[in-house]
């Protein structure tokens, strides 16, 4: 049965990415093997479309998210995990999410079964915004600040009994006003910032998650606390605003999905083909997202393009999972300014640790 389910997610999935997507041309790549295809970066547009839905989120939540997305088959698969055990709560949900195979950041958002399943039923702005995520990771994240400041400048976001916002320099901070609640905020993505923002094609307004007025709302908190026994948990993720990556673990994250493709790795490999030798040095090809540190084992496989801008190659099976809480993200250990945290080397493990 799981295998069956897991077959389904990948169908449904590549699916999706053919229906959907636009393929580019072919990059250039080694003799004998296949090549991947490219799409176009998004735009700054299509960037703050992506971040709409969850810029107002909390710090640790959008890291989760940004992660997670780039497992969309892994996202399908959870969900319907998780709608199938409706009476696991607290320790017992924990333990028998921890034993599932999924990436540690889609194990964490099971502890938001309503985030989770809107990235479900947003099965197209998931793995879009995966891919953006994967590929331009400085020009997503910048786009989650930019949204939260148009917010803040229509005097819709501000500190609540729910969340704090900070201003630390040019950066938007966003945490849980109590360290064992987490309220994820309720707004219309296409209204709250006060400017336009086109939706996304075919957004499914999932309950719990909409507001009907162009403010913020709130619902129920989800108790977190009983989490923090497990490594994939709340205390463990953070944006490092500074410089543009998700922290988790005290590491920067790397995401090992074969289900996007990381574009940068196979343009360096192209210029590498034709004769570059300064191809894996500098830039953002290889830091971060599907990072390439010099080794081939850590290149995701080639894969045809799927999504708005990148491609789903297959069902991989990820790391960890679920959150605890925190008031921040000094708990890490990193040092904390302007927003983000300056943790030592790449994390390699794509959500395990």
């Amino acid at each position: 049965m799981n295998v069956l389910r897991k077959t389904i997610a990948v169908v449904f999935c590549c699916y999706l990415s053919l229906g959907t997507f636009m393929s580019q041309p072919v990059l250039a790549d080694e003799p004998g093997t296949d090549s991947p295809m490219t799409s176009a970066q998004p735009s700054p547009d299509e960037l703050r479309q992506l971040a709409a839905p969850i810029a107002l989120y909390p710090d640790s939540l959008v890291a989760q998210i940004l992660a997670a997305s780039t497992y969309p088959a892994q996202i399908v698969e959870a969900d319907r995990w998780v709608q199938q055990h409706p009476d696991l709560k607290g320790e017992a949900l924990g333990q028998s999410v921890d034993q599932q195979t999924w990436d540690a950041s889609v194990k964490a958002l099971t502890e938001f079964p309503s985030v989770l399943a809107n990235m479900d039923k947003n099965l197209s702005w998931t793995s879009s915004l995966g891919d953006a995520y994967i590929n331009d990771q400085q020009g997503v994240m910048n786009a989650v600040q930019e949204m939260r400041k148009e917010a803040k400048k229509a005097g819709h976001l501000k500190t609540t009994e729910q969340l704090q916002v900070t201003d630390e320099g040019q950066t938007i901070v966003i945490q849980p006003a109590s360290p064992e609640v987490v309220y994820v905020p309720e707004y219309d993505p296409w209204l709250v910032y006060g400017v336009g923002v086109a939706p996304w094609p075919g957004w499914y307004w999932y309950p719990g998650l909409y507001w009907t007025t162009p403010g913020i709302g709130f619902g129920i908190g989800f108790g977190i606390g009983f989490s923090a026994g497990f490594g994939w948990g709340w205390h463990h993720w953070g944006p490092d605003w500074n410089h543009h990556a998700i922290i988790y673990n005290h590491n920067t994250y790397i995401s090992h999905s074969t289900t996007i493709v990381n574009r940068n790795y196979y343009a360096n490999r192209a210029r590498i083909n034709s004769g570059d030798a300064g191809a894996f040095h500098g830039g953002t090809s290889f830091h971060g997202g599907n990072a390439f540190h010099g080794s081939p084992h850590a290149a995701p496989r080639p894969a045809p393009s799927g999504g708005h801008f990148g491609a789903f190659s297959g069902f991989h099976e990820g790391g960890d999972t679920r959150g605890f809480s925190s008031r921040g993200f000094s708990s890490m250990g990193g040092s904390h300014s302007g927003g983000g945290f300056h943790a030592g080397g790449a994390f390699h493990g794509g959500g395990h640790r």
